[in-house]
């Protein structure tokens, strides 16, 4: 005896049938991509076979299934439209879908990402704040791109003593809200400039009611007094040699100084760090622009973990959607066209997420899998399922819908305290850099973290 399956989907019509990215269309819906078409006048002149909405969705589609190449992702966005009683849809050859690429360019992918981005956090959103400002970081990460003399010609390869890497090189610059990992805004280019040069190009996202927090690196004078000038405040760790006189003294062993004209209060705290294993312990010094003494120093140093977030957004980025691998584009214009894709991308899932949790005020968003988001994303593109809400008068509008569903169904457990070492991934030799001796990739250990706040130089 056989059984059948029927269901009902819901797509647009005619030749803009296959432009989804399954449920994630209800965050990037028709109307936005059609906006973005429109104000940079990337429209068709003509509906064809890959309508400039539809390439738009491929292009997304593509940050959901990196392995793939766009033909490949093709077959699977039109998988669930065909078959008996199925839609006739295009099947487009691979020269086709690069010439629709090109058409299309990079300007719509640049307006929907600065649609998209924003920290997508909740009044009540567990961890999001901290004393009623939103937590974000600042900090950059390398992608590679394939190795043709027209990605030569603006992103150079890496330099090191083992010969150097085989791939260009681009840098990204992100600026991530720490309690739910969205992107804020993201700049990119040649890694020939400097993180703390493309840092100013994310000024104009700081605003008053945020804290910024950056390594060592970003702890220049003038970029420090570019963001306390936008009203967020900032949280940075500074050299240990660092010249910072005393200009007062408080009560809790820190103290005010001054960088320029830029006053700030010094936080140094001896973290130790204790596992079944041994222990370790290592001397910080914070600057931030938060001197009110009523905000105690452990607190200041307990806040500055948090920028290990971005990291963690990072890794989402590069391995758990790229796996480790390069970008597709074989020019620099489709470079930029692909990162915006994937930021955007990126950013749907992380939306996704956080819209989950807001359903649930006791769940802070970081125990939303993103493995889970991702992998319930795929299956609804392949599906073609939840693209677009019934607007019946009689419909129960699904906010959270499956997605959802199966992030608040697998959430992970609650943030433990645990230590693993840092080692290099991807070693350009086979021999251990003297940086690594006796540090080996290990399941993480619990740990035991005291922080002790050092008395101020007098």
């Amino acid at each position: 005896m056989d059984s059948v399956i029927s269901r009902v989907v819901r797509v647009a019509a005619g030749p803009f049938a296959p432009g989804h990215i399954g449920e994630l269309t209800r965050i990037v819906p028709f109307e936005m991509v059609d906006a973005v078409l429109a104000q940079t006048r990337a429209r068709q002149r003509r509906v064809r076979d890959l309508p400039s909405r539809v390439v738009v969705y491929l292009l997304l589609a593509a940050g959901l299934f990196a392995d793939l190449g766009y033909g490949q992702v093709w077959t699977r966005m039109i998988a669930g439209l065909g078959g008996s009683g199925g839609l006739s849809v295009a099947v487009p050859t691979a020269g086709a879908l690069a010439q629709a690429r090109r058409r299309v360019g990079v300007a719509p992918l640049r307006a929907l990402f600065d649609l998209l981005r924003g920290p997508a956090a909740g009044v009540s959103v567990r961890g999001v704040r901290w004393r009623g400002l939103v937590v974000t970081a600042i900090d950059g990460t390398i992608l590679g791109c394939p190795d043709t003399p027209a990605n030569l010609a603006v992103y150079s390869r890496g330099g090191g003593y083992q010969g150097g890497t085989g791939y260009p090189l681009v840098r990204v610059l992100a600026l991530v809200a720490c309690g739910t990992r969205t992107i804020i805004d993201a700049v990119f280019g040649t890694d020939r400039r400097g993180e703390t040069s493309y840092a100013h190009d994310l000024l104009p996202a700081l605003r008053r009611g945020m804290i910024v927090l950056a390594d060592r690196n970003f702890a220049a004078r003038d970029l420090l007094a570019a963001i306390a000038d936008t009203g967020a405040d900032l949280l940075v760790r500074v050299k240990i040699g660092r010249n910072l006189p005393t200009c007062r003294q408080l009560g809790d062993h820190s103290y005010i100084s001054r960088i320029g004209k830029l006053e700030v209060r010094v936080v140094t705290a001896r973290i130790t760090v204790v596992t079944a294993t041994g222990h370790r312990e290592q001397v910080y010094r914070l600057i931030t622009t938060v001197l009110d003494p009523a905000c105690p120093p452990e607190q200041i140093v307990a806040l500055y973990h948090q920028r290990w977030e971005i990291e963690t957004s990072y890794f989402e980025l590069k391995s758990t959607i790229l796996g480790g691998r390069v970008l597709r584009a074989r020019t620099p214009s489709g470079v930029d066209q692909e990162i915006y894709a994937l930021l955007s991308t990126y950013q749907a899932l992380r939306i996704a997420i956080s819209d989950a949790v807001l359903t649930r005020p006791d769940v802070d968003p970081d125990r939303g899998s993103f493995s889970i988001a991702l992998h319930a994303a795929r299956d609804q593109l392949i599906t073609a399922t939840g693209l677009l809400t019934d607007t019946a008068p009689t419909a129960v509008i699904d906010l959270v819908g499956e997605l959802g569903r199966q992030v608040l169904d697998h959430l992970m457990p609650a943030r433990r305290s645990r230590s693993n070492p840092r080692v290099v991934k991807r070693a350009i030799s086979v021999y251990a850099a003297n940086t690594a001796r006796g540090r080996v990739r290990a399941p993480s250990r619990k740990t035991t973290i005291t922080i002790v706040v050092l008395s101020a130089p007098p």
